[in-house]
């Protein structure tokens, strides 16, 4: 058994190079019995299950194949994809995990998330995730047509990147509180979001950053477990 962690690979029709290296990363590990755990931020931008666009009936075909030979899908949502739901997923067996998740390897607990619920000294941010993450108002905006998503998508997107730019490194980047509480009854923490690739060590326990998959340089940071829990924390050339 193989356990695969990506995140933060902003898929979209616009990119077909990231969209390529996520084909070739399924290809690599089609035969080794993977279980892959997505970690939010898979897409860009989700407006929706009923997408059925033809780029994304692609990457649905694949990630087909890499099932259908035994490989598990797992996907937590993110910033950007956090109204991808189960109905997506059962096109390929893939599973829903809630925020977050312990998942035991060799009797060590890993707690995987995506991310930006460490970031609380982003208030502003926080507050958006709050409102905008609201049951009742993702039910209403499911039912709106798809142009009007597809917009409103496009628009929060601009938003986020203009209010990244106007603060600060460490207000974007986790709280160390908020880091020492999710590591209390566990070993490891698995997560993406900040962009910030690396390992580092609390004490006797670790908090490990997945990479955001980048166009430019065409390189993401991934980890790989065994299930002996051997780490390989490597950079996936797309």
């Amino acid at each position: 058994m193989t356990y695969l962690f990506i995140s933060d690979l902003h898929l979209s029709q616009n990119h077909p190079r990231l969209v390529r290296g996520f084909f070739a990363l399924l290809q690599h590990y089609q035969n080794k019995n993977t279980q892959l755990y997505i970690l939010g931020d898979w897409f860009n931008a989700w407006i929706g299950d009923d997408d059925t666009s033809p780029w994304l009936e692609e990457i649905v075909q694949q990630l087909k194949c890499f099932t259908q030979v035994g490989n598990t899908i797992y996907f937590q949502v993110g910033n950007r994809d956090f109204a991808l739901g189960q109905k997506f997923l059962d096109q390929f067996s893939g599973h829903l995990l809630p925020d977050t998740y312990i998942l035991t390897i060799n009797h060590k607990k890993y707690r995987l998330e995506h991310g930006d619920a460490l970031c609380t000294d982003d208030i502003s941010y926080q507050r958006f995730k709050k409102i905008i993450r609201n049951p009742i108002l993702l039910g209403l905006l499911k039912k709106t047509p798809l142009g009007f998503r597809r917009k409103l998508a496009n628009g929060f997107r601009k938003k986020s990147t203009s209010s990244q730019q106007e603060k600060s490194y460490d207000i974007m980047d986790v709280n160390p509180n908020a880091v020492s509480k999710a590591l209390e009854n566990n070993h490891i923490l698995i997560h993406g979001h900040t962009h910030r690739p690396t390992q580092y060590n609390h004490q006797s326990k670790q908090r490990i950053v997945l990479g955001d998959w980048r166009e430019a340089t065409g390189e993401a940071q991934i980890l790989e477990i065994s299930e002996q829990g051997k780490q390989l924390f490597y950079t996936w050339k797309l």
